[in-house]
């Protein structure tokens, strides 16, 4: 399947996406080094890791800052980009890795989690806005989620975060048209 972007910004973009739902309004599933490992392990984040609380602390604090990409407009976006590739000292290079094939590397594989997340971020994001395709970063259309999500289907059709929205919304119809029917 032909991706919209490159491979290795379609993962960073889905995993930005999920690490930016791991705090959803007052819900926070971020919430100590064990659940940090699972969503590493899970989006399949590799180089060096501390797993120590203020490792924890500072993938945590990345995340408000992560969301507003979702919620700001192309010139806000592209500071806060250029924001995080200069506060990590951003060196993009051409690098090969467990098994992968050529992808851009910003940061050293042993730059801490939170900086190599940001940077990672970053560098997705600006493929976005090169390609001025921010239509692509949306927010859950369930009325009662604001869960972030990347449509990269080719007809730009994604409407939900994930399934249990989309049913929600199907059962929701459908009772509109029931109630209509009657």
């Amino acid at each position: 399947m032909k991706t919209i972007f490159t491979h290795d910004t379609d993962l960073a973009l889905a995993s930005v996406a999920e690490l930016v739902n791991t705090l959803d309004g007052d819900d926070d599933t971020l919430t100590d080094v064990d659940a940090l490992d699972k969503l590493v392990e899970g989006q399949g984040w590799t180089g060096a890791r501390e797993h120590s609380h203020a490792e924890l602390r500072a993938v945590r604090d990345l995340r408000p800052r992560l969301r507003r990409i979702w919620q700001a407009d192309e010139d806000e976006i592209v500071r806060i980009v250029n924001a995080l590739l200069r506060e990590h000292n951003a060196l993009p290079q051409i690098i090969k890795h467990d098994g992968t094939d050529y992808h851009l590397h910003a940061v050293p594989r042993d730059a801490p989690l939170a900086t190599r997340m940001a940077v990672e971020a970053a560098m997705a994001v600006a493929d976005v806005v090169r390609a001025k395709e921010l239509s692509r970063l949306r927010t859950c259309d369930y009325p009662t989620c604001d869960r972030v999500l990347v449509d990269l289907s080719k007809n730009r059709s994604k409407r939900f975060c994930d399934n249990v929205c989309a049913n929600r919304a199907a059962v929701a119809a459908y009772r509109v048209r029931r109630r209509r029917e009657r």
